[in-house]
């Protein structure tokens, strides 16, 4: 990571959390206590005040903003809770991202909304039922990029109970979440119709750079035909 990168997301984690030591950043961000050192006085030199607590890490001066946008505490617990409920979608890119965005947007809570959605967040857990497959994915966020730039993707699927991975070309369009699990509706040249695929059962996936003719696919139609369907 370059140097201006590193210490813009450096001070955001100062404003997200209230004390970091030099040792879990150089963790973090894979370089050496030294180099950390040095970032740390790169920031109070552009004028950021960083406290360095003896004995306990960096923090930031109480009442400095680095954005004017503010949160009220009904909507930082909002965000807590949605974390926690993220962390069950079994998507690790998604929960990755969300956890990233999340950071940020800590980072411009003040103190006592800062300190208080602290104590919701260690108050909260989301139990996870026991299901026979808890199958992981990291495909999500990907396939999202996919939906919005109407974006191409080649992927290997294995359907449930069956050995044989098969390779598809679709046209991603949507996705709904059931039971913990992300299922996408695209378009599929194989079948020559719209399918629903779990994420979790892609093996491998492949975002092509061209793009493809917008079919006006709309999910609750979709869903109101699966329902006439299951009805005949």
């Amino acid at each position: 990571m370059a140097q201006l990168s590193r210490l813009i997301s450096i001070l955001t984690l100062l404003r997200a959390k209230r004390l970091l030591t030099a040792t879990e950043l150089a963790e973090k961000y894979e370089v050496s206590v030294r180099t950390i050192y040095r970032d740390i006085r790169k920031l109070e030199e552009a004028g950021i005040p960083v406290v360095t607590i003896d004995g306990k890490g960096y923090s930031l001066m109480e009442g400095y903003q680095i954005a004017p946008v503010q949160f009220t505490e009904k909507e930082a617990n909002a965000l807590i809770t949605a974390q926690h409920l993220v962390k069950q979608t079994k998507d690790t890119s998604f929960m990755r991202d969300f956890g990233e965005a999340l950071t940020k947007i800590k980072s411009v809570f003040r103190t006592s909304v800062l300190e208080k959605s602290e104590r919701l967040e260690r108050q909260i857990h989301v139990f996870d039922p026991n299901y026979f497959e808890n199958i992981s994915s990291n495909a999500l966020s990907e396939i999202q990029l996919a939906i919005t730039n109407l974006n191409y993707v080649e992927i290997n699927y294995q359907k449930a109970n069956d050995p044989i991975i098969s390779y598809r070309k679709i046209e991603p369009y949507a996705f709904y979440s059931t039971n913990h699990k992300w299922i996408l509706i695209a378009w599929c040249y194989l079948r020559n119709e719209y399918r629903a695929f779990r994420i979790d059962r892609i093996q491998q996936f492949k975002i092509l750079p061209d793009t493809f003719d917008d079919r006006k696919f709309n999910l609750q139609s979709y869903f109101q035909n699966c329902i006439a369907e299951h009805k005949k």
